[in-house]
Formats: C-alpha cells, structure tokens, sequence
C-alpha cells in the first residue's frame, strides 16, 4: 500500500478521487509539530530549536502511524513552498523515530501546483526528495520570529504596558503606519485655485460646471480645457488674487486652436496574478482584507480551481498559455491574439520559489458556475475566481488601442489689459479604437472632442474657477500597504496578510472604511523601538534579512549562522535596554469628566484609552481606580434610518468587524453593515422584508454547510468501509 500525505482534509478527498486502489491519503491538518506554545523553545546559546507535537495533532499523528503501518512508500506531498517543505520534513521525522512501525519505509516527496487529476499524476510519478534548503530557511524564519517574539515583547511590558508584542516584521510594518500617521498629523494644507473653461465651435453659453464638477449630460460639440498658461509662463495659481484678472477676461475672450496633436496610444496587458497582486487588486476591487482574500483563495486552491496561491511568479506554463490562447482565438476572434504568446518578468524584488502564476485550472468554468459546481462555495469566492480568471485570459490578448487627441488653444483679452495679455488652455480627448483584453474589463469610457483645426476660433461656454487645497499622503489601505511592504523586501507575499492581522488585532491600528489609523498604542511601541532598537527597525536591514533567507533556501547560507548573526547583537541591546531604557506613556485623551468612583476621595478624573478593542474610558489614577467604562462612537449627523429617533452608533460584532446600530437597542433592532446617510429612512415594512431576506439567506447557507457535512461524512464512510475490506482482505 502507498500512503498518501497531504495538508487539509479537503485535498485528501480530492486527491483520493484521482489516485487508485493502492493507495491511500490522508491529511496532518496543518502543522503536526512546531515550536511549543508557552516558552521560547529555543537554545539561545546553540539556536537549536525544540518541537513538539501541537496537542490537538496527537490524534492525528496516531492515525498516520497507524496508517504508515501498512505503507511501503509514503508520498509527502504538502504545499509546494517552504512551510509546507517543513510541514513535510516534521512528518517523516515523526514517522521515521517511531521504532513501533518495525520496518523500512521509502519516503518520497510529491509537488504539485495545482490540485488536478494530470497534475497530481505527474507528482506521484516523477516525486523528488525534501529539500533541506527550504527546509531550513522556514527553520531560520520561525527561529527569528520566535527570538524578537518572546525577546523583545518583554521589554515592552515592563517598559510601556503589559499584553504588548514585537515582531520582527511586524514592528517594521508597523514603522510605515505610524510614520504616515506622523506625516498626516505634520501636513500643512496650501491653497492653489484651477481655472476650467468650456468652450464650443458656436457663439452659445452653456451650462457645464456645477460646484467645480462637470455635469452629467453636457451638450454635444462641447471642449473642456485647463488653463495651463500666462504669458508663455506656467500658471499655478495660489490665491483668489491670482485669477481675480483672469475672471474678468475669460468669459469674453477670444480663443483661437494654435495646434492639434494626434496620437495612437497602446496599452498592454497585465501579468497574471501573483500572491501580491491579488492581494492588491482583491482589496480595491471588492475591498477584501488580505486575510479574506487568502481565505477564499485557499478553498478555491483545495478544490482544485485555481493553482496554488502562494507564488511570486508571473510565468505560465506552455499548456496554460495554449489553453487560453485557444479559448481567445474561439471566443474572441483572430484580432484579439497576439501572433506570439505574451511573457511577463517578474518584479517583486525577493521572488522566488518557480511556481507559475496564479490562474485557473479548467478554462471551460467561468464565474458563478463555480458555486453549482460545489455547494460549499459562496458569491466571494465567485467574484474572486472570476478575477483570478479574467486577469489570467486578459494576460494573452491583444493591447487596447487609443486615438489620443491633446489640443491647444491659445485666448487673448477682447480689451487691451496691463496684465495679461495671452494665455493657453490644454484639452485632452481619448477614442478606443479597439478593446483588445480590456474587453474583459468593460467600464473604461471614452472622452470625446469633436473634430477641430488648427487655426479654428472657439467660443465661450462656460468656465469655472475653483479653490482647492493640497491634500496630505494617503493613508494606507490593504491594497497599498502590501504594495509598500512588497516594495521594500519586508515579509514575503504569504506573510502580508497575517502582518496586517496582527497589527490590527493587537490594537496598534484601527481600519475605518477600509484604511488604516494608527493608535496612541502603535505610535507609542513604534517611538519605543525606534529610540531603543533602531537597527531592528530599519527596512534595508529587514529586507537584507529576508534575502538572507532566500540565500538558504538556495543553499548559499547556513541558516544558523544567519540566525547568529542577526541574534547576538540584538540579544545585547535587550539587556542594556531593559536596565536603562526610561518608560513611556501611552498618550490619553481627557475628557474633563469625573470618576464616578473614586473623584470624591482622591480627585480621579475620566481619560479616553485605547486597547486592544478600541477606545475606552478610565480613571486617571489607574491601576490604584480600576473604573472603565465603554465608548459608544456616534455616526454624527445621521439618525436611525429606522425609527428616526436614536442616534447611530458603531459597534463590534464577535468575529471583530464593525457595523451601525441605533443607540436606542433593543427598543430599535435596525443595524446594518453599511454606513448610513444623512436622511436616509427604512420603513418597518422594508425592515421586515430585510429581516426575512436575512433569513432566508442563512438558512440556505446552513443547508449547504450541512449538505457539505452530509457528503464528506458518506465519503469518511465509504472510506472507512473500503479500508475495513483491505484489511479483512
């Protein structure tokens, strides 16, 4: 019997309903044996790292030797990338100590990048062997995380508060939120002013502009323009002032085309996705965290959908690149497929690892046909397949092409003035003349200019002149933190997502609609680690650290004397820091309220916190008076779409995510995970068809968990069955 070992219970069906009789799979379920769960589990003196079976693995392992009993050849065949290179490792070393199995047992490693009846074939026919460069480059990651983990965190209990962590590269992350936040506190707006005119090829005043923006259905023949110059000088306008002259000027001026540049413009197609990338796109597309799109893009992995997930390549192997090219030419036509196939370099600047891109597997399935096909599959993971599909087909389609148009127009006082006495306006326009591969990607629209010569006179409109003021940096959101933390070399593409987690859920940031605030709390330990550890803290050396272990698992480092060498310095600096360092204070915010219980014998007064859940008040004497009371944060404005009285208030539902309720629970039971708007109003009739669609909809989700439960109960079964006849056999 050949024994089969994967990751997750999910892979084992699918793998067992490709491989025949003689063998059989089953699943450790993640990590059989890692680090211990309480103590540092490593020799600082050595860097030897110490594992232990994970209590809730023990069942499993007991089944797995029971069932390495029977095996002469065990296939390990976990995910093709480090961690499931060590998840591998752990396993033989497991099996192979257990002196009970009383035998000699061949032990082959299977790889397989996506979960295929052909693919999985191809594994199990040409295996390899572990390969200990990989393996010790998760080793030297999970010693390191370990080290700065139950090192470091200390030093920040006992120097700021208790319950506080530091990663090693979650601290650094961090480092980009909290200097952001620092650069958005310091930002100083500057006004400037724009000037937008309206012109046509008629004498006719149109209106065009409202409140600076343009309107909706504007009259045909219409050219919007920027006034770019004065005098041959640039314009940039930074008070009324300015354009006080320019008011005057404008709406009698006369306007003149004094060149007409046209301009075929191509754009290419987009590289497959990558881990990053779709992480990215995931998160501005449907505003998935990168946790949730991992999530979604695992199930969709297990069932063999999508190749595997985890990948910094951008290449495709020749038969996915003939299997979308042959769908192209059929579906789409001649004119949409490039006369060779389309490459991509890959850019993130630590790849590695040779996996192909991320893309789907069987061509023929699209869209929501992947929630019929498995009942366990919902509208998310959907939308995200249907992404993953679309970039990977729109990957080997012809470039979109664009007539692009720019016209300058140059306008002269009607009257001689003092001050000006010419000026330019600028208009752009831009024609599809053929989609290409954006015809997957339908929303882009054309902006129109009608056919002008040079040397033609134009007319005034309308014109707008608009105040504006100059914006700070953007705060971060999933999509554009990874794309910093890929930029910078700092974590690897399959740790973005638990980075952002962990800062999240340790309270160091919030994510209000979708981007991130970094707290009192962050700023405070970001302060800390910078004064105390600057090293540590640096991006260069944290990226030069992950080269490092790219270096193992290339085979060109020893993975302990990375670890050395990153470690005893460090290891240092937390003696000195912890016996000189002063302590800091998380910032709070008073509120000029007394404590209810202890003003009146020792004058303590009410101050706003945050912890690990938010903000909260307390007493300023804390820890003598332990009183707390809970913030309720008020959607300001905006009263109960319901029942028009209560105030909209922002809670936390048990799984972390916020959503708005009124204040006036549960008198009123309205709540939503949408922001309301001012003056919005639900009838209670409305709010009862809402409630019964709410319904509705977990009850149909709870028949096909259940039915999901019902069918990989009958295979367990079967299975079972089937295993109790090979043994009576």
């Amino acid at each position: 019997m050949q024994l089969v070992i994967v990751e997750s219970p999910t892979k084992a069906r699918k793998l067992s309903g490709y491989l025949g009789k003689d063998f059989r799979v089953e699943a450790s379920v993640g990590h059989i044996r890692d680090l211990p769960k309480s103590g540092l589990g490593v020799d600082e003196d050595t860097l030897e790292p110490t594992y232990e079976v994970n209590a809730d693995k023990k069942k499993v392992l007991t089944k797995l030797k029971n069932e390495a009993k029977n095996a002469d050849i065990i296939y390990l065949a976990t995910d093709p990338d480090r961690e499931g290179e060590a998840i591998a490792w752990h396993i033989k070393h497991l099996l192979t100590e257990d002196k009970e199995l009383g035998k000699k047992i061949e032990y082959r490693r299977a790889t397989f990048h996506e979960i295929t009846k052909s693919a999985v074939t191809a594994a199990i026919e040409k295996p390899t062997t572990l390969n200990m460069d990989l393996v010790d480059a998760q080793q030297a990651r999970r010693v390191l995380d370990r080290l700065v983990g139950y090192k470091v965190s200390p030093v920040l209990w006992k120097k700021i508060r208790r319950g506080l962590s530091a990663g090693r590269v979650q601290s650094v992350a961090l480092r980009l939120l909290a200097e952001r936040e620092r650069e958005i506190e310091a930002f100083k707006p500057e006004e400037y002013w724009e000037v937008d005119v309206a012109l046509s090829k008629e004498k006719r005043a149109s209106k065009v502009y409202e409140e600076g923006k343009v309107l909706d259905n504007i009259p045909d023949g219409i050219i919007l323009g920027k006034v770019q110059k004065l005098d041959g000088k640039k314009f940039a306008p930074k008070k009324e002032a300015d354009v006080a002259e320019l008011k005057k000027i404008i709406p009698s001026a006369e306007y003149t085309i004094t060149d007409v540049e046209k301009k075929e413009r191509k754009r290419k197609s987009l590289p497959p996705f990558t881990t990053s990338s779709l992480q990215q796109k995931s998160a501005t597309t449907f505003g998935y965290s990168g946790k949730k799109t991992m999530q979604l893009a695992q199930g969709l992995y297990e069932e063999g959908l999508i190749t595997y997930h985890r990948t910094d390549s951008t290449n495709l192997s020749d038969q996915a690149i003939n299997m979308a090219r042959e769908y192209i030419q059929s579906s789409y036509g001649e004119n949409y497929l490039p006369s060779k196939p389309r490459l991509f370099s890959t850019k993130s600047k630590n790849a590695q690892e040779a996996h192909e891109a991320i893309r789907v597997t069987e061509i023929g399935i699209v869209g929501r046909d992947i929630i019929a096909k498995s009942g366990k599959f919902t509208e998310q993971h959907a939308k995200l397949y249907s992404l993953i599909w679309n970039r990977y087909v729109a990957s080997q389609m012809e470039d979109a092409v664009y007539a692009q148009t720019t016209v300058t127009i140059t306008f002269k006082p009607s009257k001689k003035t003092e001050k000006i006495k010419s000026g330019e306006i600028k208009a752009n326009g831009s024609v599809m003349k053929f989609d290409g591969w954006t015809a997957l990607f339908p929303n882009r629209e054309d902006t129109l200019l009608p056919e002008v010569a040079t040397g033609e006179a134009l007319y005034h409109s309308d014109s707008t002149f608009m105040q504006k003021f100059t914006q700070p940096p953007a705060r971060y959101n999933d999509a554009s933190l990874i794309k910093e933390l890929e930029k910078r070399g700092i974590g690897r593409p399959s740790t973005y997502a638990s980075i952002i987690s962990v800062i999240v859920d340790r309270g160091y940031v919030e994510r209000k609609e979708k981007r991130f605030f970094t707290t009192a709390v962050g700023l405070t330990v970001t302060d800390f680690l910078m004064e105390n550890f600057p090293e540590f803290m640096e991006y260069e050396f944290t990226a030069e650290m992950e080269e490092d272990l790219d270096r193992i698992a290339l085979g060109k480092k020893e993975w302990k004397k990375v670890v050395e060498t990153f470690y005893k310095p460090l290891s240092k600096k937390i003696d000195k820091v912890t016996d000189s360092a002063e302590r800091k204070q998380i910032p709070v915010e008073e509120t000029g309220e007394k404590c209810p219980d202890c003003n009146a014998t020792d004058g303590g007064m009410l101050v706003i916190r945050t912890g690990r859940f938010g903000k909260f008040k307390s007493c300023n004497r804390f820890p003598d008076c332990k009183f707390t009371e809970n913030i309720n944060e008020t959607v300001e404005g905006v009263k109960c779409p319901l029942c028009q009285e209560g105030d909209v208030i922002v809670k936390n539902s048990r799984w972390g995510k916020s959503f708005f309720g009124c204040d006036r629970y549960p008198e009123c039971d309205w709540a939503s995970w949408k922001k309301p708007e001012k003056g919005m109003k639900v009838t209670k009739a409305e709010w009862t068809k809402q409630q019964e669609e709410r319904v509705e909809r977990k009850k149909k989700w709870l028949e096909s968990r259940k039915k999901s439960s019902s069918t990989k109960a009958s295979s367990t079964k079967k299975t079972t069955k089937k295993k109790a006849a090979t043994t009576k056999k």
